[in-house]
């Protein structure tokens, strides 16, 4: 009787410690989390007050220019030095946004390794391990102007579902992001389906999520979003010609219940 009651106290005091374990690993991420945001609301406030003041530089520019004031040289200096500046805070604060979208969480050795090894034996996929993000080029991915995946590209998501299903994939959630050049949809069939590139990137990653689906994928693990053209990762082309780099589906796999 004494063992058991022995026994019994044991198991409650390792449950707490587990529970306490727990809560104080996520309250870990979450102190991380909102210290990462407000380093991101700051550079945004710094990011503001630099823009300002390279508009009043450019001002300062173009007067100096119609009178020929010696100060030209010191003034393209300045707006040399701070557009360097607002370059930076800009990827500065992408990569922050990156981290918390991704949960700030590095994948295990085991899971990042054959992520790596399904992206090298693939020409559509790029792998992130520094994020645990995989990359697929939504040229290759579906065909032009189109949300539904291309049978070619099925096997893929299918290859990379068999990995995420894993014991070390099972952890973790999975969040599907489309994204799409700044070439705007002109025929009329495409844009009464996806009236704008926002309505095609949420469209498409929500294809991508129904192959995932079929593919033994659990849909409380799955989310979509979409962010059209509005977040490139390389400049689109002058007069709204696009970049293939911009076309892309984002699969972040992140922890449960991020």
């Amino acid at each position: 009787m004494r063992t058991a009651k022995l026994s019994a106290i044991i198991f409650l005091c390792t449950s707490v410690l587990l529970v306490n374990g727990c809560n104080s690993e996520l309250e870990q991420v979450r102190i991380q989390n909102d210290a990462l945001q407000q380093r991101i609301s700051d550079l945004q406030s710094q990011l503001e007050a630099a823009n300002l003041q390279l508009d009043q530089y450019k001002r300062q520019l173009a007067t100096a220019q119609g009178e020929g004031s010696v100060e030209l040289d010191t003034l393209q200096a300045k707006i040399a030095a701070l557009e360097e500046d607002i370059k930076k805070k800009n990827e500065l604060i992408e990569t922050m946004r990156q981290r918390l979208l991704s949960g700030g969480a590095a994948l295990p050795v085991e899971l990042s390794t054959l992520l790596e090894d399904f992206a090298k034996n693939n020409n559509m996929v790029d792998y992130d391990s520094e994020r645990g993000i995989v990359k697929f080029r939504s040229d290759l991915l579906f065909d032009k102007g189109s949300d539904q995946v291309a049978s070619t590209a099925v096997a893929a998501v299918k290859s990379l579902c068999g990995i995420l299903n894993t014991e070390e994939g099972k952890e973790f959630d999975i969040l599907i992001a489309g994204h799409t050049d700044d070439i705007p949809i002109q025929r009329p069939a495409t844009r009464e389906k996806h009236p704008t590139n926002w309505h095609l990137s949420v469209h498409r990653a929500i294809s991508v999520l129904n192959v995932m689906r079929n593919n033994d994928i659990t849909p409380e693990r799955m989310s979509v979003r979409g962010f059209g053209e509005y977040r490139p990762i390389a400049p689109n082309g002058p007069n709204k010609t696009g970049n293939e780099q911009n076309r892309r589906v984002e699969i972040y796999i992140i922890p449960k219940g991020s």
